[in-house]
């Protein structure tokens, strides 16, 4: 529950009241995971937000510093019930300091530090003053997951009772959904129906706001929750949230949530498509009521920037090696680079529903939620503000419109077209070689790109030293 807390002794008060013994301090490592920290109550004073609590950052993977001795000022505003832990605890999330002298000073590699400062960019060259987004979660609710990768042995296996392999298990009730068939089905067959509910009631709890929830096209368990729009540096905050209450309601209830994007063969993946939109003064800067889909032409040069820059962008929207395995044709994922109106094969979709200007935007369809948000808005923002301060024009390039199924064109045709990475290391390799877009304006330090794009390839290069269990199966007699 979000308390709406403004100061220590709101906090304090709030505590001694509820008998809140403890506060938790979340922290986002490089790759996107929360870290934490627990203090009793009655230590959070207004020492706390003025020293900050210390921490060794050198764990938490970021390039290394000078010194890695770093404090955590919570963010007061983001107090919140946390509703996962048995002894009441009040959790915040808030900004890392690097310990300097005579003042601390902002880590500038920490996530929440560069999605402010690309925003902070946005509004000093007067371009836009809000940027807004929302995300649309999909992720798989399984009842059971193993896994097991040692020298001699590599294997997983994922389970759902819904799923088609179980109809003719000893407990099958014969409402099991076919593989691809699962798009807004219902009960019996939805058997999620309650966990999803209970879900969005929590992030309703936390001060996000749900849209909707509905059993997504993969038939074994594969869900989707979509967020109303909200303002990005929120959203970022609120994506850790989502993510934090999916994989936990699911455990409170006897299941297993994954945001992987693509856990299971021959099925829909997960992705993270992102719908965004620029605001000044109030007022909406991409709706034209005579332009291409009623966008305007400073969104259609956003567009652009966000087109050069799709390959590079994919080693931080789409940072493991599973992403790629979503990003293959035949899912209604994306692999070619262009826009269109109302079409899921386009990297890039302008949903034909959004017609008011307030609503008017298109979504980025390449992204999944193994990235770490901040760094995600932060790197899709500045790709348009590039096209914006640039005016690349998407349809000069030849990136559209692309108003037909891309999936349909011949083998010569789509060889046309400019495809995304179709693996972590190409999309890496265009990192390395594309971001300058990034660095611009101090949003992107060049340690922090290095340090992501040596982890990325690390992680790249091991699996790909790993014997496949499908290799057995194609090569183990020849």
């Amino acid at each position: 529950m979000l308390l709406k807390l403004a100061t220590v002794t709101d906090v304090q008060k709030y505590c001694k009241e509820n008998g809140i013994r403890m506060i938790d301090f979340k922290m986002t490592d490089i790759d996107g995971r929360w870290r934490h920290i627990t203090i009793p109550a009655e230590r959070f004073t207004d020492e706390t937000m003025k020293y900050g609590i210390g921490f060794d950052g050198s764990n938490y993977g970021y390039a290394p510093v000078e010194n890695s001795d770093m404090v955590f000022i919570p963010d007061i505003s983001t107090a919140a019930l946390d509703p996962f832990c048995e002894e009441p605890t009040v959790s915040m999330v808030g900004d890392v300091m690097i310990i300097k002298r005579p003042e601390n000073i902002p880590f500038d590699q920490y996530p929440r530090n560069v999605m402010r400062r690309a925003t902070d960019f946005m509004k000093e060259q007067g371009i836009a003053d809000e940027m807004i987004i929302g995300p649309e979660f999909e992720f798989h609710v399984f009842d059971n997951v193993w896994y097991d990768v040692r020298s001699n042995r590599a294997s997983f296996e994922v389970d759902t009772r819904q799923a088609q392999w179980n109809s003719n298990t000893g407990d099958s009730k014969g409402y099991q959904v076919d593989p691809h068939r699962g798009y807004h089905c219902s009960m019996p067959n939805d058997v999620t129906q309650d966990v999803r509910s209970r879900m969005c009631e929590l992030m309703e709890d936390m001060g996000v706001g749900v849209k909707y929830h509905h059993h997504e096209v993969g038939g074994s368990g594969q869900l989707e929750i979509e967020v109303q729009l909200g303002e990005v540096n929120k959203m970022a905050d609120d994506t850790m949230t989502i993510k934090y209450i999916i994989k936990n309601q699911a455990l409170r209830e006897g299941r297993t949530a994954t945001l992987m994007p693509k856990p299971i063969y021959g099925e829909a993946g997960n992705g993270m498509h992102v719908h965004m939109l620029l605001m000044k003064d109030g007022k909406p800067l991409f709706y034209d009521e005579n332009g291409y889909a009623q966008l305007s032409e400073l969104a259609h040069y956003f567009m652009g920037g966000l087109l050069k820059h799709a390959a590079s962008l994919c080693a931080i929207t789409n940072p493991s090696t599973n992403s790629f395995k979503r990003l293959v044709p035949g899912f209604e994922a994306p692999v070619t680079i262009g826009y269109a109106t109302a079409n899921r094969s386009a990297v890039i979709r302008i949903p034909a529903y959004a017609k008011s200007p307030e609503s008017k935007r298109f979504e980025l369809r390449n992204p999944d939620a193994t990235c770490n948000p901040y760094y995600a808005y932060a790197a899709i923002l500045m790709a348009g503000l590039d096209g914006i301060r640039n005016k690349i024009n998407a349809a000069d390039h030849g990136w559209g419109p692309f108003d037909f199924n891309l999936f349909s064109l011949s083998k010569e045709e789509q060889a046309k077209i400019q495809g995304l990475p179709t693996n972590l290391h190409e999309a890496c390799k265009a990192l390395r070689e594309d971001h300058d877009y990034l660095t611009v304006g101090g949003v992107f330090p060049e340690r922090l790109i290095e340090q992501w794009i040596a982890r990325r390839e690390k992680d790249a290069t091991e699996v790909d030293k790993i014997p496949h269990p499908a290799e057995f199966a194609k090569y183990y007699d020849l």
